[in-house]
Parts: structure tokens; sequence; C-alpha cells
């Protein structure tokens, strides 16, 4: 049969299991980094919520797409050696297979590159250590089959090469995969959060609103319908809960204090890589921490009315 037949099929299938692999590795390297970050203290690192699982999250996203497409486009290619449509010694295998190898080597000189950095600007040298050793098994499984892929001519000890890759990538993928669940923080419990922040953010949009009605009036709003009929810079929905579409509860507590109310579905409190307790950040004036529940938020007042700032410049 003539290999010029099926040369631009067997292209696609190569090129495909490259993309396919690189997210893979990257994939399984971001899982054993997190892992090792969340595992190992280091009082020097610290990371906000908003992107402290972002890694690991990407890396569950990755494996499930580019695992199958990957082991998937391997099996189309071993099953074109068997059937002789690729030949062993094909030129399009060991020109593909020979960039496969070229492009693997570019990125784990990166991510090898940047764990050095890391360790040269104050690294943990057991994070440094581990880090390095988990690189040095993915590239090492990597490139031990794809070398001895294109070297070996015995077509029945390739057979015996190719299962045992299978078996020990499959091993790592799989324990990666596993392992990743008890250190990210579950698709519901990310939602909650996500909305507590939304809400949190209308909470702050208010308090701006107030700040804005006190120097205007010189006098704290008695009811938070005051404000729907003025133009302090927010939205008819800034006034609720983003989710459930309960009202956030305004209180004046006394001529210059305040308070807002509602219901949250998480804490603002949450571990970092280290397992110590920080609050989640907030973009107001303040911080604003809050329980798992009804809380009550104190506002902050740090406008002056406006014919008092003219008289007393």
């Amino acid at each position: 049969m003539n290999e010029n037949q099926h040369g631009a099929k067997y292209a696609f299938y190569y090129l495909l299991s490259l993309v396919s692999l690189i997210f893979v590795g990257i994939a399984v390297g971001l899982i054993a980094f997190g892992i090792i970050d969340k595992t190992v203290v280091d009082p020097l690192a610290n990371i906000y919520y908003g992107n402290r699982d972002g890694g690991l999250r990407f890396a569950i996203s990755a494996l499930l797409i580019a695992g199958p497409i990957y082991y998937y486009s391997l099996f189309l290619i071993n099953r074109g050696l068997k059937r002789n449509e690729l030949k062993i010694d094909s030129q399009i295998r060991k020109w593909l297979t020979y960039f496969i190898i070229l492009v693997s080597i570019l990125i784990i000189l990166g991510v090898f590159i940047s764990i050095i950095n890391n360790f040269l600007a104050g690294e943990l040298s057991l994070k440094f250590f581990l880090k390095a050793l988990s690189m040095l098994l993915i590239s090492g499984l990597v490139f031990s089959y794809y070398f001895h892929d294109i070297k070996v001519e015995d077509r029945n000890l390739a057979r015996k090469m190719k299962k045992i890759f299978l078996g020990l990538s499959l091993i790592f993928v799989g324990a990666a995969f596993i392992s990743v669940w008890f250190f990210v923080e579950s698709p519901k419990e990310a939602r909650m959060r996500r909305l507590d922040q939304n809400l949190l953010t209308n909470i702050n949009i208010l308090e701006n609103a107030i700040n804005s009605f006190y120097a205007d009036k010189g006098a704290l709003p008695e009811d938070i319908s005051e404000l729907k009929n003025t133009n302090y810079y927010f939205e008819q929905n800034s006034f609720i809960d983003p989710e459930t579409g309960k009202s956030i509860e305004y209180k004046k507590t006394g001529d210059k204090s305040f308070e807002f109310c509602a219901t949250f579905r998480t804490s603002s409190n949450f571990n970092d890589v280290n397992n110590r307790s920080v609050s989640m950040p907030t973009y107001g004036p303040s911080d604003k921490n809050y329980e798992a529940g009804y809380n009550c938020l104190k506002g902050n007042l740090w406008s002056e009315p406006i014919e008092k700032a003219r008289i007393n410049p």
C-alpha cells in the first residue's frame, strides 16, 4: 500500500498528539506543583482567593479534554503501524516524532528555568527539589518513550515498550487526576464564594452611594429606598443578592453610623497555600469579614457634607 495516500492523515494524527500531549503534560505539572505548594509550608508564599485554585482547575479541564484526545491519537497511529499504512521507517513518522521531542524540550526548559528562578528568589529548597523531581519524572517518561519509539526497529519490542509507556502514563495521569480533587475547591463551593463576592461588591456600591448621599444631603438616609430616586452611580440590581434576589438590608444605627445585613453562603476567611487563615480581599474602602449565614457589616462613612467642606476648606 502506498504510504503517500495516508501521509496527510498521519501527519494530522501526530500533530494532534503533540498538541494534546502539551496540555496533558502541563496539566500534570500544574497538579504536581499545586500539591507541593499546598503541602510544603513556606512563610513567603501567599496567594489570593481569586486565583488560588486557578491552575488546578485548568489542569482538571485540560486532563478531561486533552487526555482522551492524546491517547486516542496514539491509538490511531499505532493502528496505522499495524495495518502497514504507516511504515516504521517512514520519514513522516521520524520528522514529526523529532518535532514532538523538540517542542517538549523547549517547554520543559522553560519550566525548569522558572523553577530555578523561583529558587534563586528565595523559594524553599524542599519545594525546589520536589518540583524539579516531578518535572524530571514527567520529562523522563515522555523522552524515554519517544526516543525509544524513533530508534527501535523490532516491531515486537516496540509494542512492548508502547504498552509499558501507556501503563505508566495512565498511572501518572490517573493519580494526578484523582489526587487533585483532595486539594481543589469543589465547583459548588467556588460558585458560592463568587456569589458572595458579587453580593459584597453590591454592598460596597451601596456604601459609596450612601457616602455620596451624606455629602450631598448632610445626613444619612433613613431608609435605603431614599437612594433609589437619586443618581449616585449605582444600578437597581445593586440593592439585591445577585442569585436569590433578596434585598440587602440597610440599617441606620446613628447620625454617622450604618450597617448592611445580608445572608452569605461562605466565610470570608479561607486557608491559603500554607493552610493559614486569611481574609478574602475586597474592593472597597475597607475589608469586611463575614461568616456563613446572616451577617451585619458595619458601613464606613468617609465623606463630609459639601456645605461644611466649603465653610471649612
